[in-house]
């Protein structure tokens, strides 16, 4: 087996930013696995909170070479890498050449019976709440918004949205920007805006008062709950899980996860890095299992791959094989 990788950049439409950062482009990882004249890809950006950025993924994607263009097959990359985006690519590339070889589609392969999945549209923070509204009004075919927001006037952020759009769903993610105080103080407030759900409002690592606190909006657990290792504890915390194929290291272990959260009673979320439609197609996959899909990375990006999803109002399609699996 040949293996290839390489780092991409990808430049965005406008500026996407969330608590604490800001992106000007996607950057991530190619890998490609070859297996005479068949092709398998994966996409990756990493975790950045983690410290991992595209050279990083390179250097454990390099590191492993001998040992995968040996021949490797999943199971055996869940041991050979630590979770994160370098083992995603290396997964998911195996799971589309698998497919290719053996001539079934990602469906056969998984069990999964696929359709349509309608997407959140991602709101990214900005500088006043009226910038925001205006996002979320030019959004009006998307029927569920999801909103960045960190503690700078977040419930006039929320107020300002919900004015510009009274039909839409709308989940916020703070990426962990609240602390236990500001969170207690906003419930009520984001109960009687109708909000459907909150991401990662306090920082991993200090959530604990989650424990036994009962929130009248469900909560959900992105930088908290990487992969079933840590699923007990963030299951106990947190009322939904989101699950992103960079933290869980591919395809494979997060099919584990949402078993298991969904086990221990948990709804579910997929989520993106901000990929290109190669990283979307095998989250699509996951979605497919889950209450809300965070799926729209493509739609924040100036160009795409070739035969990448398709969007319609809000909702993405069902992806050929010419893209992945």
């Amino acid at each position: 087996m040949k293996l290839d990788v390489a780092i991409e950049h990808w430049e965005l439409k406008v500026p996407f930013r969330i608590a604490g950062k800001t992106w000007h482009e996607s950057s991530c990882i190619l890998v490609t696995l070859q297996e005479g004249a068949t092709i398998g890809r994966g996409e990756a950006q990493g975790v950045s909170y983690l410290g991992e950025d595209p050279e990083s993924l390179l250097a454990q994607v390099e590191a492993v070479r001998a040992r995968v263009e040996n021949g490797i097959n999943r199971e055996e990359l869940q041991s050979v890498l630590p979770r994160g985006g370098a083992r995603n690519a290396l997964d998911c590339a195996l799971w589309d050449l698998e497919a290719k070889l053996s001539g079934r589609s990602i469906w056969e392969l998984t069990g999964i019976t696929p359709g349509p999945v309608t997407t959140v549209f991602t709101i990214g923070l900005e500088k006043n709440p009226a910038e925001m509204a205006a996002k979320a009004s030019a959004a009006h075919d998307c029927p569920i918004l999801k909103v960045k927001l960190d503690d700078d006037r977040p419930l006039e952020r929320l107020q300002a949205i919900r004015g510009a759009r009274p039909d839409a769903r709308i989940v916020v993610d703070a990426n962990q920007g609240w602390n236990f105080a500001m969170l207690q103080d906003i419930l009520p407030a984001c109960a009687e805006l109708r909000i459907d759900m909150i991401e990662q409002p306090l920082p991993r690592g200090d959530d604990d008062a989650l424990q036994s606190f009962r929130s009248p909006v469900p909560l959900a657990a992105d930088e908290s709950c990487q992969d079933t290792a840590e699923l007990d504890t963030a299951a106990s915390r947190y009322e939904m899980i989101n699950i992103k194929l960079d933290k869980t290291g591919g395809l494979t272990e997060a099919l584990r996860l949402a078993e298991a959260a969904r086990g221990a009673g948990c709804r579910l979320m997929v989520g993106n890095m901000l990929g290109t439609s190669l990283s979307m197609a095998p989250s699509f996959v996951v979605a497919q299992l889950c209450d809300f899909a965070d799926i729209d990375g493509p739609l924040l990006m100036k160009s795409d791959r070739a035969h990448g999803l398709r969007y319609n109002h809000g909702q993405a399609q069902i992806f050929g094989r010419n893209l992945w699996g």
